[in-house]
């Protein structure tokens, strides 16, 4: 595998409200001034930092796609907030949708450029995409929903898939309201080793982006919630269904087998926009880049060169 130059840095993003100074941390794999389009990479959470995407850098070292992975406000290396913790009126799909734009046309490709957004990034993504920006060419859609409410559904759906006893002391700590003992939070774990990530150890990207997470729960806690199996923030009532016949561009659609988002919460995108394709990976969950990373790199790859 050819290695890519690889540089980091930081973006001042005005946002009035903050009260102070703000920046959204990037990093680029490859080069911006090469002949190939960009991609952007969106990450989850929200409030989960790029770290555990960090695979995506093989599109440029594969394929000489230039990928931009970046901090979204509020999380990681960009400006931590946590005097904002509760505020819904701040935590809100448009000020991520100003920090993108304001990422686009600070290097300088509003005019050409592909988005990838991973699950809350998804969700992003596609929020981006409805507004039918000129310069984005292609979409990926990997493991988002395209409602809340179907993600909740979900959510249970898969719970009830567990083992009865893992069952019982979920329900049991939350209707006592014990949720933060350690036997309910083992019982989490198993969900995640089934429907999240299935790599035992856990990959040392998604350590790191555990390590990071935990150090300013804000955004994920104001918008998500502390409930694993219910969305209490202001992604409560999220949906993007009534405006996805507005994404007009190629899009690739990833998930997997087992994923937290599975099929039910992304039909709606593959139903209604027009120029679509679903890759799904039958031994992965909702980490298909780690757990299958060779083949999410093909297709994702040959998806940005060769198109729809």
């Amino acid at each position: 595998m050819s290695t890519s130059q690889v540089t980091e840095g930081y973006i001042d993003f005005k946002v009035p409200s903050a009260g102070k100074p703000c920046q959204t941390w990037y990093k680029v794999v490859g080069n911006l001034k090469s002949r190939s389009r960009p991609v952007v990479i969106l990450h989850g959470g929200p409030g989960m930092a790029h770290l555990y995407l960090r695979a995506y850098g093989d599109l440029a070292t594969k394929y000489s796609i230039p990928v931009i992975l970046y901090d979204q406000l509020g999380c990681g290396n960009s400006t931590l907030i946590p005097e904002k913790a509760g505020d819904g009126t701040f935590w809100n799909d448009q000020l991520f949708l100003d920090e993108l734009d304001n990422l686009l046309e600070f290097f300088g490709i509003l005019g050409d450029y592909d988005l990838l957004g991973h699950s809350w990034g998804g969700m992003l993504a596609a929020r981006h995409a409805v507004r039918q920006p000129k310069g984005l060419r292609q979409l990926i859609i990997s493991s988002s929903p395209a409602s809340m409410v179907l993600w909740d559904e979900a959510q249970w759906d898969l719970r009830l898939k567990l083992p009865l006893d893992i069952q019982s002391i979920l329900s049991n700590h939350e209707r006592e309201g014990t949720t933060e003992s350690a036997e309910y939070q083992t019982a989490v774990k198993a969900f995640h080793l089934r429907f999240q990530c299935k790599i035992i150890p856990m990959p040392q990207d998604l350590v790191d982006m555990s390590d990071v997470a935990a150090k300013d729960s804000t955004v994920v806690m104001t918008m998500y919630g502390p409930d694993e199996f219910h969305t209490l923030g202001t992604l409560k009532d999220w949906s993007i269904i009534d405006d996805i016949h507005k994404i007009n561009v190629p899009t690739l659609l990833i998930n997997g087998w087992d994923d937290t988002a599975q099929d039910k919460v992304m039909i709606p995108f593959f139903k209604t926009i027009q120029k679509v394709k679903w890759v799904q990976f039958p031994t992965a969950s909702h980490t298909a880049h780690l757990e299958d990373r060779e083949r999410v790199m093909e297709v994702v790859g040959d998806f940005l060169m060769r198109g729809y």
